[in-house]
């Protein structure tokens, strides 16, 4: 997949301070640093926008960075796009609340120096840097004026936030309250923070519990949230962002929603810029729906091994987290129940993860160690629901992310 970058949109580990000035002496070496990021798949017909759709239109889509900065770049896409997306002007701002924006803080985002852009198919872009002050866990909201949107859109369906669309160019209006509204995001992939070098990013790759299936739209309380949070309330964590790499749906080798984790893990982890740690958390899909229990489990350990080592081969670090219990779910039988029981085994005996988060046992119930605790899990012994996304995120040690 070919990527876009334009003039001024730099991505090395170096000192950069602007595209045209000069660097200070002994000042601080800086990076691009992926502080807000999603993983992008094809929408489904149902996961469209409703009427009056985005082309000729505006949207308004929420999102919440992890770290804060005064310099930005944002990451746009049409890789499943089957003609070119044309977008007519892009702005970023300090949202207030679900639509409303600080209108002080909006900022015109330009590509190539032109507020206009026309993405190919199956391309990417990244803006000319920018600047706006956005402060740590800051809600941004970026509004799009689309020319023409792609039947086959870009996208990704279980944001868990609201988005909102207004007929014709709305791009820098205060409030869009008589809009439309849709939970999902459209064609926004990356933030980027221009920012020290000392921080890093945490990509987390994983299915719909990563990405937050359970809990509450527009709460920022998925796992990985409550985790996020946690990191950013500890002096010696306190310069990690965190990516959720989930897809409702998704599964490591085959089958499934969205792009596989094998074909999107470079992608959605290895290319982000500034990871340093990588948690790998899928696999209940694959066993949930396997056919070959005996492949399926084969096929896991190779894709896991492939992932470790690729990660490995580029310096970072890996921890694996255990799957899940499924137990009185519709995935369940005894022999998939026994395949999952094995690949938490090789999980935890390989001895290739840097280390593993065992979050079978955050969730698991005191009296079946093979079934969802009943007060954790969405009425479906699958998914956590708030609480469970809580006790997720609260498990995971911190201190295995000061290394």
């Amino acid at each position: 997949m070919k990527r876009l970058i334009y003039l001024c949109a730099l991505t090395t580990t170096m000192s950069i301070f602007s595209c045209s000035g000069n660097a200070p002496k002994n000042a601080e070496p800086k990076h691009w640093l992926a502080t807000w990021g999603t993983a992008v798949q094809l929408t489904e017909p149902h996961n469209m926008p409703p009427a009056p759709g985005l082309s000729g239109n505006t949207i308004r889509q929420r999102v919440k960075v992890t770290l804060g900065g005064d310099s930005l770049r944002l990451k746009l896409t049409n890789e499943f796009g089957d003609v070119p997306l044309k977008i007519s002007a892009v702005s970023i701002a300090n949202s207030i609340d679900s639509c409303a924006i600080d209108p002080a803080s909006a900022t015109n985002v330009l590509f190539g120096n032109k507020p206009s852009l026309e993405i190919p198919v199956g391309e990417t872009v990244i803006s000319d840097p920018l600047a706006l002050s956005v402060k740590h866990r800051g809600d941004v909201a970026i509004t799009i004026v689309y020319e023409n949107a792609p039947e086959k859109l870009t996208g990704h369906p279980g944001s868990r936030t609201t988005s909102f669309i207004m007929e014709g160019n709305h791009l820098n209006d205060a409030n869009f309250s008589n809009s439309v509204k849709t939970d999902h995001w459209y064609s926004i992939e990356r933030i980027d923070i221009l920012t020290s070098v000392k921080n890093r990013a945490v990509a987390i790759i994983g299915n719909s519990i990563t990405d937050g299936r359970g809990s509450t739209t527009n709460m920022n309380n998925r796992w990985p949230d409550v985790f996020t949070d946690r990191l950013l309330a500890d002096s010696a964590t306190k310069n990690l962002s965190v990516l959720n790499m989930g897809i409702g749906g998704n599964c490591v080798v085959f089958g499934g929603l969205g792009p596989t984790a094998s074909k999107r893990y470079s992608r959605d982890v290895l290319e982000q810029p500034g990871v340093k740690y990588v948690v790998i958390f899928e696999g209940v899909n694959d066993i949930g729906g396997s056919r070959d229990v005996a492949q399926t489990e084969q096929a896991l350990k190779d894709a896991y091994t492939k992932m470790i080592n690729d990660a490995k081969a580029k310096g970072l670090i890996v921890y694996g987290a255990t799957i899940t219990p499924f137990k009185e779910s519709f995935y369940y039988t005894p022999e998939k129940e026994q395949l999952r029981q094995n690949v938490n085994n090789w999980i935890r005996t390989c001895g290739l993860f840097d280390t593993v988060i065992d979050l079978e046992t955050a969730i698991c119930s005191k009296e079946d160690p093979f079934i969802m605790d009943s007060t954790l899990h969405d009425n479906d012994h699958l998914h956590p629901n708030a609480d469970g996304h809580r006790a997720l995120g609260n498990f995971v040690d911190i201190n295995l992310f000061k290394k």
